[in-house]
């Protein structure tokens, strides 16, 4: 598999999991989706459940159905970046208390904290709000309503391959040094909520004409 190709799959493995997190959302179901190396998670999770072998992918045809309703079990779902399939209903152990949040965002910060290439989505039952967490913190939020495919995948290459060229390329100005900027999508209208500045919502907006 050549470096594009891994890219693509990345990305659209993560584009698959934002839009899973939406249907969930409008469900009022919580979730916890988790992106990691296969060696790098072993032993930072426990299983709630006996598995269920699975020879698909999660970008195999109806597999996006069947991790929905797995979803919803108690535990997180996890993932390596290219899509296959590691365990469901999962107790992460390396968690770091969020105040205010309860476990799941413990668990999307903590594992994210514990190795900076692993990436937590999480699905709040509470408020229906979707967060990806990276490094520890909260990278994007947005809420349950549908975006355009263009604007989704553009989010979802740029939250996998951190690349400011294709930032630029959407013609979206970032400032220097800075990684990955918040973007908040609130019923299809796009804030910026960390640095990059105001050049990143009004690209997204314009797109959207």
């Amino acid at each position: 598999m050549n470096q594009i190709n891994s890219k693509d799959i990345k990305s659209e493995v993560m584009r698959v999991i934002l839009n899973i997190s939406k249907s969930l959302a409008k469900e009022n179901q919580g979730a916890l989706f988790i992106i990691a190396d296969r060696d790098k998670i072993e032993g930072n999770y426990r299983l709630h459940y006996p598995q269920i072998q699975f020879a698909g992918n999660l970008l195999s045809k109806g597999m996006d159905s069947v991790v929905e309703k797995l979803a919803m079990l108690d535990g997180a779902m996890i993932f390596t970046s290219e899509g296959e399939f590691i365990a469901y209903g999962s107790r992460i152990l390396k968690t770091d208390t969020l105040i205010g949040f309860g476990t799941r965002h413990s668990a999307a910060r903590g594992i994210t904290l514990y190795n900076d290439s692993f990436t937590a989505v999480l699905v709040s039952e509470e408020s229906g709000w979707i967060k990806v967490f990276q490094k520890g913190e909260i990278v994007l939020e947005t809420d349950s309503v549908d975006i355009e495919p263009s604007t989704l995948d553009k989010v979802s290459r740029f939250l996998t391959n951190h690349d400011m060229a294709l930032l630029a390329s959407a013609g979206i100005a970032a400032a220097a040094g800075v990684a990955a900027p918040a973007i908040l999508v609130v019923g299809g209208a796009y804030m910026v909520v960390k640095t990059a500045g105001s050049m990143i919502s009004s690209a997204l907006k314009k797109e959207k004409k």
